[in-house]
């Protein structure tokens, strides 16, 4: 069955990494996707987004009409993108720059302070990959083995000094108490 994922945010947030790094994982586990990227002119600061689609069997194509999974990194983000959750699907939100506002009730919400929790380890850069983990939890997709193989793959030779933090950040999204990301 397809599913389709759009994480999004601003500009130096490292949505594009996240994307392709969950669209990496999901080959690896032998699954069909396909990643695009979708960013404006403005750079860091601008927003950014992607949308990941996986399946078992061919994927038909990208930019659907809605989606299942959503990962908004900023309150732009969560605005922009709150009418394409399909019903029943997740948007999962970072409660440290985004108001924890429930304006839907046919679909499922997971606020988690994910910039607050990458500050505390030592790293703001690494909530993007913290979202991953929370994002492999709340869907029951993808394995965090996975997930830390296609770090491996994904991060460049000058930024695999940084894999360690990255798969740490993973653990702590993945290891999130979910329970309480839903009150």
């Amino acid at each position: 069955m397809e599913k389709n994922f759009i994480i999004a945010g601003f500009g130096g947030q490292g949505v594009l990494l996240a994307g392709e790094v969950l669209a990496t994982a999901f080959m690896l586990a032998g699954k069909k996707v396909t990643w695009y990227p979708s960013y404006g002119a403005e750079m860091r600061g601008g927003t950014v987004n992607c949308e990941i689609v996986t399946s078992d069997e061919d994927v038909s194509s990208v930019n659907k009409i809605d989606t299942d999974f959503i990962v908004a990194l900023n309150q732009a983000s969560f605005d922009k993108f709150m009418k394409k959750i399909k019903n029943g699907g997740i948007m999962i939100s970072n409660s440290t720059l985004v108001k924890e506002l429930k304006n839907r009730s046919d679909i499922n919400y997971l606020f988690a302070p994910i910039s607050k929790l990458a500050e505390e380890l030592g790293n703001i850069k690494m909530a993007n990959i913290l979202a991953l983990g929370v994002l492999a939890k709340a869907t029951k997709m993808i394995s965090l083995e996975h997930l830390t193989q296609a770090l491996d793959t994904v991060l460049p030779p000058h930024r695999k000094n940084l894999l360690p933090l990255n798969i740490k950040a993973l653990k702590l999204g993945y290891e999130y108490d979910l329970l309480a990301a839903k009150a």
